[in-house]
């Protein structure tokens, strides 16, 4: 976990990735190969309301990079090799289980205490990444890509292998807090 102070003085480029102030920001968990942040963490609860998107990719080129594979299709591509695969079904599985674990992990008592009360708790806890609920559904690779970063995953490695075929980017420079 980066300490606070250190979560301070990049407050300013966060914001600027993200165009906003970064609300619920808890804290930096993946940086790039100039040691900027790349992805960050976020609260399970932001300003009252439930926010079970864990991490966040702040990373301006990568965002952009997959805005164009999904603008490309991408999704719908990996979506039909998931289909025709059980072992990358199994594998988005136990991903999204393991995320599941790490955002429990995250949560403050008292955001679990929230979640509970307003009934919004299952949304943590029989949710993956990014809050998806149908566990063999690629849907955001941003979401995807983010948790790859931290944990890596199947969506994430094949997206990797998506960007090394293609020379795009150089995905493998990030280093986890």
């Amino acid at each position: 976990m980066v300490d606070a102070p250190t979560i301070a003085a990049w407050r300013p480029y966060i914001a600027e990735r993200l165009g906003r102030y970064p609300r619920g920001l808890r804290d930096i968990v993946a940086w790039d190969s100039a040691g900027r942040p790349s992805v960050i963490q976020v609260a399970a609860v932001v300003e009252g309301k439930p926010f079970p998107t864990l991490f966040w990719l702040i990373d301006p080129e990568l965002n952009l990079t997959i805005d164009r594979l999904e603008a490309q299709g991408v999704i719908a591509a990996l979506q039909m090799q998931v289909d025709d695969s059980p072992v990358l079904r199994e594998g988005m599985l136990r991903d999204h289980e393991k995320h599941s674990v790490l955002r429990a992990l995250a949560m403050t008592q008292e955001e679990r205490e929230f979640l509970e009360v307003s009934g919004m708790i299952t949304a943590f806890t029989q949710r993956g990444i990014g809050g998806i609920k149908d566990p063999d559904r690629v849907r955001c690779l941003h979401t995807w890509y983010a948790a790859h970063c931290v944990e890596p995953n199947v969506i994430g490695t094949l997206v990797d292998d998506i960007l090394a075929d293609n020379a795009c980017l150089d995905t493998r420079h990030f280093e986890t807090s």
